[in-house]
């Protein structure tokens, strides 16, 4: 049995609030949900295009409950990133905000048919005439979390996602008792983790669509009482300009974080303001392509190991690989991180002819990240495989490079080619660069001709607070 066919069970539990304190027992969520979804026809595929509310959640669990496979797609998509989308994947149903642009557009045109408006959603049936086959075992459908434009989806099964909810509520402690607020999208699969984990276990989710830094999420969290909630390293350089250690917040039981590398110096800093307000920070590493988690770092080893992701969720495990796929045994040793589990996902699809097929990872994703292991078995990131480059005959890594500005105070991402490393910053003052110039140089050991130096607006970041590095010039 899936766990969002068995949450019947918690009946009169609390399961949901709303930004607007609006509250439902599981009894009455399921009502909603099945509602709903009770007209569709299963195994067809279903356009959600959601936000961080009520509605979202209810058709969310209810394509699931119903066997309808959604798409998560956040709200705020670029319009021809979606058509794109919906050209080649012609879903059955879309279901989105009744005044989302995209879809004004389209049921102007008569490509839709309204089946049902549902508070400030409404379920359409479309025009796509072709019907065509799903694999059996497939539920759910999510962007890579670096998705800028591509179509590429990550196929999920029914079993992905009972494994890594189940993972997850244990390595955790997660109980009835506890409450998550929502912080990051709900079409990312981080904040998709933290539903399904929190839902397996019968606790209650606040559905919150605002920001960390405006005022209202922080009223809305002391009107709720979270005991918990999650963020991306980006979420945690805010908390640390909004003085997250001063706030007075007496409910949370512990953080999490993941969705990129957090530096040694922010999780040391972070796990000593926990540690005096009496909570956990729990640093996790994973990937949309398994899920969500692959890793955890145990509070009691959060001091001792700051800087490392820690070890494999229960029913995983790890491996390094060299250059030449050969397994290194030794500690210390950088090699590509290999994870085996469960919660390996089916595979991509580009396309909805892509849909029907099976499982082609076998539980075995080899995972582009380049780690190491230390002599207790914690594992530590090095980079992205592909996120270096030749200086000279050198490999330099550019997310080590990142950090190394990171402390001298600067604000960059870098890129380029090879013997050509390109700085981005925000920075305008010519002496800032100067000086960024001057740093790497000597630091690195490179020609000052070898860097250069861009003055860009603004950071490109993806929903989740991921550098987008593709949006750079």
């Amino acid at each position: 049995m899936n766990f969002y066919t068995d949450l019947d069970k918690y009946g009169k539990n609390l399961a949901v609030i709303t930004d607007k304190g609006e509250q439902l027992t599981y009894d009455a969520f399921l009502f909603e949900c099945d509602n709903l979804m009770g007209s569709l026809i299963s195994r067809r595929l279903l356009f959600l295009v959601c936000n961080n509310s009520l509605e979202s959640l209810v058709a969310y669990i209810g394509a699931l409950r119903k066997g309808v496979v959604p798409v998560m797609i956040n709200a705020g998509v670029d319009s021809q990133l979606y058509k794109h989308l919906y050209e080649q994947y012609k879903p059955s149903y879309v279901y989105a905000p009744r005044d989302w642009e995209a879809i004004v557009e389209d049921v102007e045109t008569e490509q839709f048919k309204k089946l049902e408006d549902y508070r400030t959603f409404t379920l359409y049936a479309t025009d796509c005439a072709e019907e065509y086959e799903l694999y059996p075992e497939l539920a759910l459908l999510l962007t890579t979390s670096g998705s800028t434009g591509s179509p590429k989806l990550v196929r999920q099964s029914y079993k992905n996602i009972d494994a890594n909810a189940d993972s997850i509520a244990k390595y955790l402690g997660i109980v009835s008792s506890d409450r998550a607020i929502t912080t990051m999208p709900m079409s990312y699969t981080y904040c998709l983790s933290i539903i399904n984990s929190h839902l397996l276990m019968g606790a209650s989710l606040v559905m919150s669509d605002y920001s960390i830094i405006q005022r209202e999420f922080w009223t809305l969290f002391k009107e709720s009482e979270p005991t918990t909630f999650g963020g991306v390293p980006y979420i945690y350089e805010q908390l640390k300009k909004l003085r997250f250690g001063r706030m007075n917040l007496p409910s949370l039981r512990y953080i999490t974080q993941a969705g990129g590398k957090l530096s040694k110096e922010m999780a040391e800093e972070f796990n000593e303001i926990c540690e005096k307000k009496g909570i956990q920070l729990i640093v996790m590493y994973g990937q949309t392509e398994a899920t969500a988690r692959m890793a955890y770092l145990p509070w009691d080893h959060a001091k001792e190991k700051a800087g490392s992701m820690g070890i494999a969720i229960p029913g995983g495990e790890f491996s390094l690989i060299d250059v030449d796929e050969k397994a290194i045994d030794e500690p210390e040793i950088v090699g590509e991180l290999v994870y085996r589990g469960p919660n390996v996902t089916l595979g991509y699809a580009e396309g909805y002819k892509d849909l029907k097929l099976g499982d082609e990872r076998q539980g075995v994703l080899v995972t582009g990240d380049m780690a190491k292991r230390d002599k207790d078995g914690f594992y530590y990131i090095v980079g992205r495989k592909k996120r270096f480059l030749k200086m000279y005959g050198n490999r330099v890594n550019l997310d080590e490079v990142e950090g190394l500005l990171k402390k001298e105070g600067y604000e960059c991402v870098c890129a380029g080619v090879d013997d050509n490393m390109k700085i981005y910053t925000t920075a305008v003052a010519d002496e800032a660069h100067k000086n960024i110039i001057g740093f790497l140089s000597k630091t690195l050991g490179f020609v000052q001709r070898s860097f250069q130096v861009t003055v860009i607006d603004e950071i490109p970041r993806n929903e989740s607070g991921k550098v987008l590095y593709s949006a750079l010039n």
